[in-house]
């Protein structure tokens, strides 16, 4: 892989995971716990779906073959989306949401502020827009986290629940692949092993104010990187490209 086939890969993942998490954002518009909630999770969805926007936008110049953001977003099939396992898991209940966005927020955050610093200027910009968008994410999603488990014995039970189960998505965040250790090495991009350690640090830091237990780190699963998901993200993406699909070429 080049240069530059590096630097498009690596933006499209980025949209892409901007994309899938904003899209399973909007499922639970309706389903937040209060009104103030149903609101806050309705704009956060669109600051990631913005997210991508921009990524996207921006994959196209570098892609250079008339392709735009709709083209990335809605006219792609499953295996050429390059999201991290952890964000297209499905949200069972608000534990199940709060935990997932803490989980990838305080990564994607971490990530931010190291592109913040990166030598391609386009990803540098719009990191640091996006960083803004996200620590404020974080830190309302961190609250939430808290209060589920610091509170009822039932809230505590199913927010546990919700972090055992999605821990093992967790790793793939920090494996470097071809991609990442390219765009490392030749646009000063995050340093993953880096990144995993202060995340580690941050996430038992919150873990322990919500009184709940840090799962034992075991087997990860892994694959969305390279295109290889779980059976979840093909009805999201079937459901998410239906009109572009019923009405090709359409425009909105």
């Amino acid at each position: 892989m080049n240069i530059d086939d590096a630097r498009l890969a690596y933006v499209k993942r980025l949209g892409d995971n901007a994309l899938i998490l904003g899209q399973r954002m909007v499922e639970v518009v309706a389903a937040c716990p209060e009104l103030e909630e149903e609101l806050a999770n309705a704009n956060f969805a669109l600051d990631y779906i913005g997210q991508a926007r921009m990524y996207y936008t921006y994959a196209g110049e570098l892609e250079g073959q008339g392709r735009g953001e709709d083209d990335f977003a809605f006219l792609r099939d499953e295996n050429e989306y390059r999201n991290v396992l952890l964000i297209e898991q499905p949200d069972g209940h608000f534990g199940d949401t709060i935990t997932k966005l803490v989980l990838f927020e305080s990564f994607y955050l971490l990530q931010l502020e190291a592109l913040m610093r990166c030598s391609d200027p386009r990803v540098a910009a719009i990191a640091a827009r996006a960083e803004k968008e996200i620590r404020y994410h974080l830190r309302h999603n961190v609250q939430w986290l808290v209060r589920l488990g610091d509170g009822t014995s039932y809230s505590h039970e199913r927010a546990q629940q919700s972090l055992d189960e999605l821990w093992q998505y967790t790793g793939e965040m920090f494996a470097p692949d071809e991609v990442d250790n390219l765009f490392e090495a030749e646009f000063d991009g995050p340093d993953l092993h880096d990144i995993r350690e202060r995340w580690q640090a941050n996430v038992a830091a919150i873990v322990d104010q919500a009184t709940l237990q840090k799962p034992a780190d075991a087997w990860m699963a892994s694959g969305g990187k390279e295109g290889r998901h779980s059976e979840h993200l093909g009805y999201l993406i079937a459901e998410m490209q239906y009109l572009q699909r019923l009405h090709p070429g359409a425009t909105w």
